[in-house]
């Protein structure tokens, strides 16, 4: 029997957006969620689904600081497959596109500390803007990727650009990726035409491929050590609220104890400081 075939519905997105906005007003992005390759129970589609989340345990890997990531971009530029390639350091064959989201993390080593990227794989269909939008808030780093061999895919970096900007922490850290960059002779992007967006955007700039893994890795280290950089600086704070950053167990145990330690000492002095009677 001929499988029924349709585009996802409205009502299927609402559903992904609801969802997508109850994950973020829950405590932080502590918990971990992944997107198994399911089908919607209604529909046979080629586009795979992430409709049903299952929380995986937390990781027992010890790390100082935990980065919230977006990869964000036009649909069809290698999104997954730049997030497949970091995780797993191979290409992924079986592509679809992604609906809501995607979600993976790993623990990378950058200047002596190790930092756990929490990384969410957003989809590119316009479609599904509504729902890419509410996974911004409190992201600390994005990667924003187009394809080198899509003119149309970089025509509409800016638009995504001001998504981040605009709806993310404001101290986001954006690196824009040229991706497939192995297709070369189907180029259609020239680099100094998108490096120089970059430099004009204050944005960091690599191209890459996922299919042969260059400078992906590049991509999440660099973006990693600006926001280390911006923390040891004080340009970012990392116990605030929606900075996209949580400080790991060691660290939230000193800032703990220098609270406590400072609370005792405020007490000490109120209680030495004379009484100044009717004054």
């Amino acid at each position: 029997m001929k499988s029924a075939r349709r585009s996802v519905s409205d009502n299927d997105i609402r559903k992904y957006e609801l969802f997508a906005q109850t994950l973020h007003q829950s405590r932080g992005f502590g918990s971990q969620f992944r997107c198994p390759n399911q089908q919607l129970p209604s529909e046979r589609t080629d586009v795979s689904t992430k409709y049903r989340f299952q929380i995986m345990s937390q990781s027992s890997e010890a790390y100082e600081y935990l980065f919230k990531f977006l990869i964000i971009g036009s649909a069809s530029t290698g999104k997954s497959c730049i997030l497949h390639q970091f995780l797993e350091n191979k290409f992924k064959t079986n592509v679809t596109h992604t609906i809501g989201a995607e979600f993976g993390s790993k623990v990378i080593n950058v200047n002596q500390k190790n930092v756990k990227l929490q990384i969410w794989d957003t989809a590119g269909q316009e479609r599904f803007r509504s729902v890419t939008r509410s996974y911004y808030r409190g992201a600390s780093g994005a990667l924003l990727v187009y394809d080198i061999t899509n003119r149309e895919s970089y025509n509409a970096v800016a638009n995504w650009l001001s998504d981040a900007r605009s709806l993310a922490s404001s101290n986001i850290v954006i690196i824009l990726c040229g991706n497939k960059k192995d297709l070369e002779d189907q180029r259609q992007v020239p680099f100094l035409e998108a490096s120089q967006f970059a430099h004009e955007n204050d944005l960091m700039f690599l191209e890459t491929s996922a299919m042969t893994g260059e400078k992906v890795p590049d991509c999440f280290l660099q973006c990693a050590r600006m926001i280390l950089s911006k923390i040891d600086s004080g340009t970012i704070d990392p116990y605030r609220m929606y900075s996209g950053i949580q400080c790991g167990r060691s660290l939230a145990a000193n800032r703990f104890n220098r609270d406590q330690n400072s609370n005792s000492a405020d007490e000490q002095i109120h209680k030495s400081t004379p009484g100044c009677g009717s004054c």
